[in-house]
């Protein structure tokens, strides 16, 4: 059996831990007393100062995750500088606005999709021989609901995103007799995100996600919430759960 990694033992890789709600899950981390964590993005001044508020325990590095080579250095960097990685939360992806398919333009579609699943996908390439290596690990990659649920406007998003899970679901059975654990989170509509407010500024999306909020019940989900969930996906408490594909949407879908 691997060894079951205590959160006080923990050492973090945040892609996308600048900003948002990869900032957000960074702070959890470290209030739940992560070891250490690595924030990456590619933003330097950005990065610097989101490093310097979450304080001494938290390195920035730079990286533009959809590049594979500087995704492949930042993993060897990362893994150097806290002497392994038993966590990595994959949240770098890109936020394209919601569009009807037959407006995307032919030669927009397929990067369109690359960009949102790339570098959602490459960090956790990039980690799994050091996790491997160390004989476990978990691996948190951020999604939505749109790979679970058909949107109008969300083609190209849903199928990037769909793609995210079935990667985690086939990461999963190959890396479990490595010790290593991986899920998926798919939030739907996130308040309090530089995404959030660009996303009901826009005409089309606006209206999308408007309707969407209506069904949330349970309230309209916050950067904190999920990283609530991330806390206890990276704990011991979730030691035996792995391939998993978790909505978090405030009852706007039930999937």
């Amino acid at each position: 059996m691997p060894l079951v990694q205590q959160l006080s033992e923990t050492r973090a890789l945040v892609v996308g831990g600048t900003a948002g709600i990869g900032f957000s899950c960074a702070k959890r981390l470290i209030e739940a007393d992560v070891a250490h964590i690595v924030i990456a993005g590619r933003n330097a001044e950005r990065g610097a100062k989101a490093a310097d508020l979450l304080g001494e325990r938290v390195t920035y590095m730079q990286c533009d995750a959809s590049d594979p080579a500087q995704t492949v250095a930042l993993a060897g960097q990362a893994n150097a500088s806290m002497g392994g990685i038993d966590l990595l939360l994959s949240c770098g992806g890109g936020d394209p606005m919601p569009s009807l398919l037959h407006k995307i333009a032919p030669q927009d579609l397929i990067p369109t999709i690359n960009d949102i699943q790339a570098p959602i996908l490459q960090p956790a390439h990039a980690v799994l021989p050091y996790m491997t290596g160390q004989g476990g690990g978990t691996v948190l990659c951020m999604a939505s609901d749109a790979g679970k649920l058909a949107t109008p406007g969300e083609s190209a998003i849903g199928a990037a995103m769909a793609s995210i899970a079935m990667f985690c679901r086939t990461m999963a059975i190959e890396a479990k007799r490595h010790g290593i654990r991986v899920n998926c989170l798919t939030p739907s509509i996130v308040s309090g995100t530089p995404l959030y407010d660009k996303l009901m500024k826009h005409e089309f999306a606006g209206k999308l996600f408007g309707k969407a909020e209506k069904m949330a019940a349970l309230g309209i989900v916050t950067p904190e919430d999920i990283a609530e969930m991330v806390v206890f996906l990276a704990s011991p408490a979730s030691s035996k759960t792995t391939g998993q594909t978790i909505s978090i949407t405030g009852g706007i879908s039930a999937i």
